[in-house]
């Protein structure tokens, strides 16, 4: 039982976290399948370790602030949730427990800042793309900074592509077999353009007509993952807005855009209702683009010619784990003549990009970043695909020492016949 005493400092939203609590049955089928239980070899880094800690503190038996590094040292990538027999929603405590505790910490001025970076910053694709450039010309600096500040400034692009304009509608080609509106995302405009291009062409070559909404804006998801659910709201209300067309679906090129935005409802859980239902009513259109392609039908483009090429396909953790998503960028890279596939070994285990993870825990990060590259380069492809912009980021980064240095591209790219990240 919770006690009067912690009920009275809980938000109402609590009500909601008890029962994926109590589902945990603590059986440690989770324990080989996390990624900083696997690298920093504790419990408390464990998702059933912060379970328990969640319910001590939420219960007022533990201070906030003594559980605050075990809960930021979570992914949220979500892979516990896929092995565990129980059906624990872990995603539903980590989001909601680190909006509330995040009201309550007292941060230091070099995190608030970092944070208050992040946020102003990586949402909005024009100012990306300054502070990119600004800080390429201080990359010598970077190993003298403290830690955090000087992985913002190494994992940032010394170049980046040219900026990319859209249209607001893209005609499908031939008979029109649906219409869909596509989220661009915003880091993704910035880092690779040609991820919404190739998808744009390869909807409108399946007879989709695309709509892209000018006024949409960033999902939201890099603020929820730290906790800032007041600029989530403002983010996904915003979009509320932007994609008032009527659309058969609405869809992401980015797993970590689909999941956030498929977690909208729980976002706005004890809001007033008519953002509650507008949430719940945009979650339910939100796919994926593979999702969605292999739901409709794909056909490879027939006026390209693909060499012979082995692919390396990498789950990007928002979509094998948060969105139940595997199978269909597999069948869809499948039924493009000349490509083989490859399943490199521990699929299950995250990369380390997550959200800001490798910015705000860079060398817990980084050993998975090598670790995932070392897992892809052992199957010997011809190139690397996997479904998120963060994942192909932190790939890239860390292929980069590599002896055989090899493209890593979204699995879109392929479909359409690939093009290089530009």
């Amino acid at each position: 039982m919770i006690s009067q005493i912690s009920k009275d400092k809980l938000s109402p939203q609590y009500a909601s976290m008890k029962e994926p609590i109590e589902a945990c049955v603590h059986c440690g089928f989770c324990l080989p399948t996390c990624p900083t239980y696997l690298t920093m070899g504790d419990e408390m880094n464990s998702p059933r370790g912060r379970i328990f800690l969640m319910k001590e503190t939420l219960e007022g038996k533990i201070d906030p602030s003594e559980i605050d590094p075990f809960i930021d040292n979570c992914l949220g990538c979500l892979a516990c949730v896929t092995s565990c027999p129980s059906g624990v929603e872990y995603g539903e405590l980590i989001s909601p427990y680190r909006s509330w505790s995040e009201k309550q910490r007292e941060r230091g001025v070099l995190e608030r800042l970092q944070r208050f970076a992040l946020l102003k910053t990586i949402p909005y694709p024009n100012r990306f793309r300054i502070a990119s450039k600004l800080a390429s010309t201080f990359k010598p600096l970077a190993p003298y900074l403290p830690k955090s500040l000087g992985a913002m400034i190494e994992l940032a692009p010394s170049q980046l592509p040219e900026k990319q304009r859209y249209d607001r509608l893209y005609p499908a080609t031939g008979s029109r077999r649906g219409r869909v509106a596509l989220l661009i995302g915003c880091a993704q405009q910035a880092l690779s353009p040609k991820i919404n291009q190739a998808a744009i062409n390869v909807l409108t070559q399946n007879g989709i007509e695309v709509v892209v909404p000018e006024s949409q804006g960033c999902c939201g998801s890099l603020a929820m993952h730290i906790g800032a659910s007041k600029e989530a709201q403002a983010a996904a209300k915003k979009n509320f807005e932007a994609f008032s067309d009527d659309v058969d679906a609405i869809i992401s090129t980015a797993a970590g855009c689909g999941s956030g935005m498929k977690e909208y409802e729980t976002l706005f859980a004890g809001a007033d209702k008519e953002f509650a239902d507008q949430a719940k009513a945009f979650s339910a259109k939100i796919q994926d683009v593979c999702a969605y392609l292999d739901s409709v039908g794909f056909a490879p483009p027939k006026d390209r010619e693909m060499p012979p090429i082995k692919v390396a396909y990498h789950d990007a953790c928002h979509l094998a784990h948060a969105q139940k998503i595997r199978s269909a960028p597999r069948n869809l890279l499948r039924s493009v003549p000349g490509i083989e596939l490859l399943e490199p070994a521990e699929w299950e285990i995250c990369c380390g990009s997550a959200g800001s993870y490798n910015i705000e825990h860079p060398d817990a990060a980084k050993e998975l970043g090598q670790r995932k590259v070392k897992n892809l380069m052992a199957t010997n492809p011809d190139v690397i695909a996997t479904g998120n912009i963060g994942c192909l980021t932190q790939i890239e980064f860390h292929s980069q020492g590599t002896d055989k240095p090899v493209p890593i591209v979204h699995t879109v790219q392929l479909l359409d016949g690939w093009s290089s990240r530009g």
